[in-house]
């Protein structure tokens, strides 16, 4: 592989992002964007001050947090 071919296969797998799709393959790329779509959606989750699950009756179910102040910090 010469340096230019090596060059367009990186910009290639640098420019890509995430797709639903990512989940079923078996490549270390896809796998890898899974990964971090899946982190960066529960941190999100967990992040928000009033997190809640919307229920199917419309009632949200708040989330609870477990633990002490101390384990917290």
């Amino acid at each position: 592989m010469d340096s230019k071919q090596s060059k367009n296969e990186s910009s290639e797998i640098a420019g890509r992002t995430y797709d639903v799709s990512d989940y079923k393959r078996e490549d270390t790329l896809s796998s890898g964007l899974a990964t971090t779509h899946e982190q960066v959606s529960d941190t999100y989750a967990e992040g928000e001050i009033k997190a809640v699950i919307d229920d199917v009756n419309v009632k949200d179910i708040e989330i609870k947090k477990e633990g002490s102040e101390e384990e917290r910090k």
